[in-house]
């Protein structure tokens, strides 16, 4: 899947790609889900700088837009971020409110579903190599062992299965040999098979980990990788 960057030549198309992406995405889910959707793609429209890729606006004008009092701003805003579709990108100090980006990624991983639903020109468009029809595999490739995913109990069983089902791909490369090391207070443990899969899943895919972790109801701010 590539990753949709709103700027340069076609800036224009892209936006209206990624906002169809939300679009979709709301249109398919519950009314509380349309109306968060709906809430963001008003910040999006209204106050976002594409070219710095930052959202700058105070909880009281945000009010204002939704029409709605500042402690639902507050939780709204404390939900997209906790989805992964909001960053902190600089905390605000001394009076000044911080400074959001979109993670145009998620957003795009977690919309994927409802692409078709938009038409296959906009699958193929947008999710490259991905949306392109399968071709068979040539005879002299060992395709990949697929790691099935067990069943069971804990926070990690039910991160393995929330990874396993947003990208299958990724997920058997990365996160299936990753082994529960415990959870100590906001902190998750992982033991990674090798030195390198421990950086390279810590450096790239931390967000990842994060994100599901909540999905599955886990305060868990920070997740630790060890190697052998």
């Amino acid at each position: 899947m590539q990753v949709i960057r709103p700027v340069g030549r076609d800036a224009g198309s892209k936006k209206y790609d990624l906002l169809s992406a939300m679009m979709a995405h709301a249109l398919a889910g519950d009314k509380h889900r349309q109306r968060q959707v709906l809430r963001l793609m008003a910040l999006i429209t209204a106050r976002y700088n594409w070219q710095r890729n930052e959202l700058s606006i105070g909880q009281r004008e945000i009010a204002r837009l939704w029409c709605v009092d500042e402690r639902t701003v507050k939780r709204e805003m404390a939900r997209l971020r906790s989805l992964g579709w909001l960053e902190i990108k600089r905390q605000g100090a001394r009076g000044r409110v911080s400074v959001l980006e979109l993670n145009l990624e998620r957003i795009l991983l977690d919309t994927r579903g409802e692409w078709p639903n938009i038409g296959e020109d906009f699958v193929s468009r947008v999710g490259g190599a991905e949306g392109q029809a399968p071709t068979t595999p040539e005879p002299n490739v060992v395709p990949f062992r697929r790691v099935s995913v067990e069943p069971g109990e804990g926070l990690w069983a039910g991160m393995r299965r929330h990874l396993a089902q947003e990208d299958r791909p990724l997920f058997d490369a990365w996160f299936a040999g990753l082994a529960d090391g415990g959870v100590e207070g906001d902190c998750l443990t992982l033991a990674a098979p090798t030195r390198f899969h421990a950086t390279y899943v810590q450096t790239h895919l931390n967000d990842r980990l994060i994100i599901a972790a909540r999905r599955c109801g886990a305060a868990i701010g920070r997740v630790r990788l060890l190697g052998p």
